[in-house]
């Protein structure tokens, strides 16, 4: 235990008074007393603390004024050239007349010597003294030119000043003007002369009273010291180094040599220091070499960690000479073992809780299963593990529930750096019973294999792999199942390499909580993926698969649903009786299952109303009545939603005539680009959406050249949330005029057409559903069309007969004569006897050979099975044992009956 030096010698006897001599408070002033050193060291004290106040007033004020002066000139000067209308002003013809009023006036508000407005090349338009006006600026401007400011001090001709400048800038940030302000510091400082005296005044005071309050500590310590003398005193307090050995920090002192001046009890303790440590070179007494280099070295240290022995000591360190004392420093030291633990296991607590918040946050962020589990790899590495993987049933994938003891799928995977020997992503995994990951499937609960180099169970997994992954440094893992609620949907391996200590057991807590926040968004995408596909196999259902044969027109189309979902597009073309062909697009507006199976129903009902050969607007008629009931049912039942919007554009095309009848039901107009390659839109009236009801819907009758290509679309290709539809239109003919004047001069097949179309229109991110069909018009030759007019006479009837029989030797069909005959003399028989005049007959030679007998009236045959006593009523049974269709169609002048049969 070190001791200061003389605690051991002998406090001297008190020396006798004489008789008569009485030691009085002034004898003791004025003596060499403790009491009168400290009245003399404490008058002087108070008076170079007077002195030293006066002074540093005197220097504190002169700072302050220069400081205030340079905040006032740049907060003018800124406020100046920032105050609307100087740019303008300065664009003026006579910026000084705009200018001068302003600037005097902020000048006398602001208290300023000057508030002057120059141009870029320092000419002044404004100063309190116009003379100076049109002169050049005396100052450092170029900064203020570059866009900063200045802001300094010169001596001018008012004395001793300090000036700013800034820029004036322009909206597009180009400098066209300075505004400079300046105020002397003996003006902003004026105050310190009227302080002096009260400084000068209270400081005579302080002295006064210091004086008078330290006479009477003096005396008061003279009457408790007993007039003792500095020797008597020194030996009174040494008890001073008990003190110091008893408090709970150590001391050190070192001196400026290196050497231990002193060291108390605690100091020894902590450092496990030697007896005889004191005066011995701090670099000898076996400390280690962090610690005893920084005691050694004096510098100054605050609140340092060293670790010694088993202890973590801080050490704060100050050298000793700062204020001109003896060289040397003075250490504290305190034990922090027990505070850095716990401030340890509270950082650790934090991250783990910033982990989950990161996880509850980041994973996922979209509805698909393998970017949710790459969300868990990447949130994982590095914060918890240095590599992560996450295998998941095939089933889960597709989103289906996984069967046990099936195979996984390396889903995603993230490291710290690349080539781990781990499974690669896509690869199929089926793991054998004893490692960590399927003992964490077969029992729901994660596995902690702290050491893999020591398991024998993982090694049986692939023992080649398994000692590549020990060598590559990978040595702990930590395997999760993925449950979503009884549902295990794959696993999720934690592996660390890069940190040398192993998983320990808290971890697999986090572990797991990590784990089960992402396994809720991987099932949530599952059940996703699955809906979505249901959506997606209807979808694709209810939509045609083929496009059916037929010769009126060539036909190519597209069908891109959005990357929402699915949706209501759709389309469809419908071969009809006469050779003629339907086109129909529709939309149904939204997305989802309900969009979709609307759409079914809708396509339905066109299907089945196509059946009945209808007039265009008398099918948009019908199906607008359906949606209109689809409607009431929906809201009456109360569980269903009803159809916010449908359209459709129903066209047919008569190969014969070459016209096409259209009509549209809120829907966007077709295109039709001729065969000379111009492209418009024909004036189809428009007629409201499907289900709107009260408005009747018209036709526009268009007569084709052989070789038009009819273009039918829904507002998916022209309209999106970056162009309006009109845009789109616009668009659309650009495109499709640049197709039809290619390099061939006449346009492609429909197929390239389409595909010009989608190249140029279709958008980065697709948020409808795309229909588009490009239907290329074709004409039935007049060497394929046969007419007859038949006189209202049943013996007519063997005149078309031997008509019909030529014409089909014409064109090489005579096995089809016997027939042919059977099937007109029954029609035109019919049409004689129910019908009116005019009657005729058309043969058409398509795909089959087209029987068609017409006439005014709109009575309609029925087909009924005739009884064995009954003397007609077999001719349409046997038409239709004939025949592979039949049926009748309404006309504007009365009814067609048609008949085909199919060529030998």
């Amino acid at each position: 235990m070190a001791r200061l030096l003389g605690r051991s010698g002998a406090r001297p006897a008190r020396r006798p008074r004489g008789p008569g001599v009485r030691r009085t408070p002034e004898s003791a002033l004025g003596g060499r007393s403790l009491a009168a050193q400290v009245f003399v060291l404490q008058v002087v004290i108070v008076l170079v603390l007077v002195v030293a106040a006066v002074v540093a007033l005197l220097l504190q004020v002169r700072h302050d004024s220069t400081q205030e002066a340079r905040n006032r000139s740049l907060a003018v000067a800124e406020s100046f050239a920032n105050s609307p209308g100087i740019v303008d002003a300065l664009a003026s013809s006579d910026p000084t007349a705009v200018l001068q009023p302003s600037a005097e006036a902020v000048r006398k508000t602001a208290d300023m010597d000057f508030v002057v407005v120059m141009n870029t090349d320092g000419i002044r338009y404004t100063h309190p003294k116009p003379d100076r006006i049109g002169k050049k600026f005396i100052g450092n401007i170029q900064p203020a030119l570059d866009g900063g400011t200045v802001v300094e001090e010169v001596d001018g001709t008012i004395g001793r000043l300090v000036q700013a400048v800034v820029p004036v800038k322009a909206p597009d940030g180009k400098v066209v003007g300075l505004v400079s302000s300046g105020i002397t510091t003996d003006h902003v400082g004026g105050n310190a002369d009227r302080q002096l005296p009260l400084v000068l005044a209270s400081a005579a005071l302080a002295l006064a009273l210091a004086t008078a309050s330290t006479a009477l500590v003096s005396r008061r310590l003279l009457r408790q010291t007993h007039g003792l003398g500095p020797r008597e005193m020194t030996r009174m307090y040494e008890h001073h180094d008990a003190v110091l050995h008893a408090v709970r920090e150590g001391v050190i002192i070192v001196g400026g040599d290196g050497d231990l001046l002193l060291a108390n009890d605690e100091a020894h303790r902590l450092l496990d220091l030697p007896p005889d440590a004191e005066r011995r070179q701090v670099l000898d007494l076996g400390l280690d070499q962090d610690t005893a280099e920084l005691l050694a070295s004096g510098r100054m240290a605050t609140d340092e960690v060293h670790l010694v022995g088993d202890r973590l000591l801080a050490i704060n360190q100050r050298p000793t000479d700062l204020a001109g004392g003896p060289a040397g420093s003075v250490a504290t030291l305190r034990d922090s073992t027990e505070l850095r633990a716990l401030s340890g296991r509270a950082e650790a607590a934090r991250e783990r809780l910033d982990l989950l918040y990161a996880a509850g946050v980041g994973i996922g962020t979209s509805l698909d299963v393998t970017r949710t589990a790459e969300e868990l790899t990447e949130l994982a590495v590095p914060r918890f593990a240095d590599f992560a993987t996450v295998d998941l049933f095939d089933a889960v994938l597709d989103g289906e529930e996984p069967e046990a003891r099936a195979a996984l799928r390396r889903t995603a995977m993230a490291g710290v750096r690349k080539g781990a020997p781990l499974y690669a992503v896509g690869e199929r995994i089926r793991f054998v019973d004893t490692v960590p990951q399927a003992r964490a499937l077969a029992d729901g609960r994660p596995v902690l294999e702290a050491r893999l180099a020591q398991s024998l169970g993982w090694r049986a997994q692939d023992v080649e792999r398994t000692e590549q992954v020990v060598e590559f440094g990978i040595h702990s893992l930590i395997a999760v199942p993925v449950r979503a609620g009884a549902l295990i949907l794959g696993v999720v391996g934690f592996y660390r390499s890069e940190r040398p200590d192993p998983f320990e057991t808290d971890e697999v807590a986090l572990a797991e909580e990590l784990v089960a926040r992402a396994a809720v968004s991987i099932d949530n995408a599952r059940r996703f993926t699955r809906e979505h596909g249901m959506a997606v196999t209807l979808q694709r259902s209810l939509l045609p698969r083929s496009v059916p044969e037929q010769n009126a027109l060539d036909i190519a189309y597209r069908y891109l649903p959005a990357q929402a979902g699915v949706g209501g597009d759709w389309f469809d073309v419908l071969p009809l009786s006469g050779a003629r062909v339907a086109l129909v697009v529709g939309d149904v507006v939204g997305h989802g299952l309900h969009a979709a199976a609307t759409m079914g129903r809708l396509r339905t009902a066109v299907h089945n109303f196509s059946a009945l050969d209808l007039a265009p607007e008398e099918l948009l008629n019908l199906l607008d009545d359906m949606v209109a009931r689809i409607d009431q049912d929906e809201s009456a039942d109360g569980e269903g939603a009803p159809i916010t919007g449908a359209t459709c554009l129903y066209a047919i095309y008569d190969p014969v005539s070459r016209r096409c009848t259209v009509a549209r039901a809120g829907h966007p107009p077709p295109a039709l680009v001729h065969p000379d390659g111009r492209v418009e839109y024909p004036d189809v009236p428009a007629g409201p959406p499907l289900g709107v009801g009260g408005l009747p819907f018209e036709t526009a009758e268009l007569e084709l050249a052989e070789g038009s290509r009819l273009v039918l679309y829904t507002d998916g290709l022209v309209e999106d949330r970056q162009r309006d539809i009109d845009t789109g239109l616009e668009m659309l003919r650009s495109a499709l005029e640049r197709e039809a004047n290619g390099a061939d001069g006449a346009g492609g097949s429909p197929e390239r057409t389409c595909q010009a179309v989608l190249d140029e229109m279709l958008p980065a991110r697709q948020n409808d559903d795309i229909a588009l069909i490009v239907a290329r018009t074709r004409a039935l030759g007049a060497d394929r069309v046969a007419e007859w007019d038949v006189p209202v006479d049943p013996a007519a009837v063997a005149e078309v007969r031997s008509a019909v029989a030529r014409q089909l030797v014409r064109w090489d069909l005579e096995e089809l004569s016997f027939t042919t005959e059977l099937i007109l003399s029954e029609l035109v028989t019919n049409a004689i006897r129910y019908g009116a005049a005019p009657v005729r007959v058309r043969l058409l030679r398509d795909r089959s050979l087209i029987c068609e007998v017409s006439d005014s009236s709109n009575t309609s045959p029925h087909l009924r099975y005739a009884a064995m006593t009954d003397e007609g009523g077999r001719g349409l049974f046997l038409v239709s044992q004939l025949t592979d269709r039949w049926g009748t169609r309404y006309t504007a002048s009365g009814k067609v009956i048609w008949a085909e049969q199919p060529l030998p």
